[in-house]
């Protein structure tokens, strides 16, 4: 039976641990559950980069959390006690794939013992019925063909990113089965494509990297132009987890452990193509790019997402195709430049999405 889309009589009143909130998913998720009436607490670092959505936005006095390290167990043990959390979405990683060569032990520690020492803590937890760990479209083992990967095929990934997500899958599998099922805990993950969206600052992220360049005047280096994506904007998955986390309070029976959210064909293009679309919407005269003339460390080439489970036991589907997004996000990207109230925004953009949603 497809959901009906979100119900803010769900979550009105939920207490909702959500790691990695200083982030830029996180932040924007935070924003969206307490319009949704939830009690939102957030465990994370402090926020990767400067600036970053957490400190412009001024998410600080909008959501109560605490600055922790998944890679300490003690401390996740504590906060889960005190929090004693309904649902739990766990967004915090080492997100970046050229980060993780740089630094593969940090990667494979945050992102694969983090996420151990979480559902450790998780065990204990009283109220605990549903748990959404999110994981990335990276995590198959990618044969660089045509067709769209699907939750039941193979996991994988080269560089350690995708790799420790990969890992991070197997994880929840052995937690869900070994200890949460037993408790009563639905446990599921999510894999994304790429998101875009207003108060992304990361290092080394097309977006930020595009925006950096040309607010400064400055030419844009293209690592890899040929490289197909699913693009997307960043409520698109959000959605998708909300969406997600709904079904294993209604149906704690079920069991589908893995879901892709991803965008349709028409949402997968180049990285060329996505800087051209971008440029024709740039609003402050000519702007240029090239490509990078050193080798690159190994990124997939192809990748796209079925999404076909989300769509028919969900009713989930992108409601902003790839303008739209890029519009929303210079939209937003511009408001900053300008001075405006930054969680108003995310608001405005928020119930903008809702109201294509059925």
């Amino acid at each position: 039976m497809v959901s009906v889309g979100l119900n803010a009589e769900c979550w009105k009143g939920r207490t909702v641990l959500l790691t990695g909130h200083t982030g830029f998913k996180g932040g924007w998720l935070a924003i969206w559950l307490q319009m949704l009436g939830a009690r939102v607490y957030g465990l994370a670092l402090e926020p990767a980069t400067a600036p970053s959505l957490w400190q412009v936005a001024r998410l600080d006095a909008q959501v109560n959390g605490d600055y922790v390290d998944l890679r300490d167990q003690a401390a996740l043990v504590d906060t889960v006690r005190r929090v004693d959390p309904d649902v739990v979405f766990h967004l915090a990683a080492q997100p970046l794939v050229r980060a993780s060569y740089r630094d593969p032990v940090e990667t494979y520690a945050t992102n694969v013992m983090g996420t151990v020492h979480l559902l450790e803590a998780l065990r204990s937890s009283q109220r605990l019925k549903a748990v959404v760990v999110v994981t990335t479209d990276k995590c198959y083992e990618n044969r660089e063909w045509l067709w769209p990967y699907r939750e039941q095929d193979r996991l994988g990934g080269i560089d350690p990113y995708s790799n420790s997500k990969a890992c991070v899958e197997l994880v929840c599998n052995s937690y869900r089965q070994s200890f949460l099922a037993a408790n009563g805990v639905q446990l599921a993950t999510a894999r994304a494509g790429n998101v875009i969206g207003g108060g992304d600052w990361a290092e080394e992220r097309l977006l930020p990297d595009v925006l950096r360049a040309w607010d400064a005047g400055q030419e844009l280096v293209l690592r890899y132009p040929q490289a197909t994506r699913p693009w997307q904007h960043v409520l698109e998955p959000l959605c998708g987890y909300l969406l997600l986390a709904q079904r294993l309070l209604s149906k704690p029976d079920e069991n589908i452990e893995a879901w892709n959210f991803g965008p349709d064909a028409a949402g997968v293009v180049s990285v060329g193509e996505l800087v051209e679309r971008l440029a024709r919407l740039w609003r402050t005269g000519p702007v240029s790019w090239r490509v990078a003339e050193q080798t690159q460390p190994h990124e997939a080439s192809l990748l796209a997402l079925d999404s076909s489970r989300a769509g028919q036991l969900l009713g989930w589907r992108n409601r902003w195709d790839v303008e739209a997004a890029l519009q929303r996000t210079l939209e937003w990207h511009w408001g900053w430049q300008e001075g405006a109230d930054l969680v108003e925004l995310c608001r405005q953009q928020i119930r903008s999405y809702e109201r294509a949603l059925p």
